[in-house]
């Protein structure tokens, strides 16, 4: 679990660029903040494209501005979506699982929200057990 602090940077920062999204066909903005290894966060929008499959979750977005600083390590992500209050949670879909997965141990946390605030957390293994990853590639 992140401390409070990081908890509360990582909520702000994916508030932020939620508010940012371009999302003119779903009407679902998605914001995901991460804290890299070296203590930085780094944020993300989903990103629509009138050809759908060319969208992008905001995670991946995330994900890309992380890498594109040198940082090589997912510490925590926070992912907010949804409205206040709903019934479901917007957890990462299958495929930014997999886009964690590839930055993050299995222990690390997945902090949900909603604009509200902190829903849940989760391990990643939770959400992605017996996953494939860099280990599985070592001969």
């Amino acid at each position: 679990m992140s401390d409070p602090v990081e908890l509360d940077a990582l909520i702000a920062a994916a508030r932020t660029a939620r508010e940012n999204a371009h999302a003119p066909y779903s009407k679902f903005k998605v914001g995901a903040a991460i804290l890299g290894g070296s203590g930085r966060i780094f944020a993300g929008c989903n990103v629509e494209n009138a050809a759908y499959p060319q969208g992008q979750c905001a995670e991946a977005t995330a994900i890309g501005a992380m890498v594109t600083a040198g940082d090589r390590w997912i510490r925590a992500i926070l992912v907010m979506g949804g409205e206040a209050g709903a019934e479901e949670i917007c957890t990462p879909c299958g495929g930014c699982r997999q886009r964690i997965r590839e930055f993050a141990a299995l222990e690390t946390p997945i902090h949900i929200c909603d604009p509200a605030g902190l829903r849940r957390t989760f391990p990643l293994e939770r959400l992605l057990p017996e996953s494939f990853g860099p280990t599985n590639l070592v001969f």
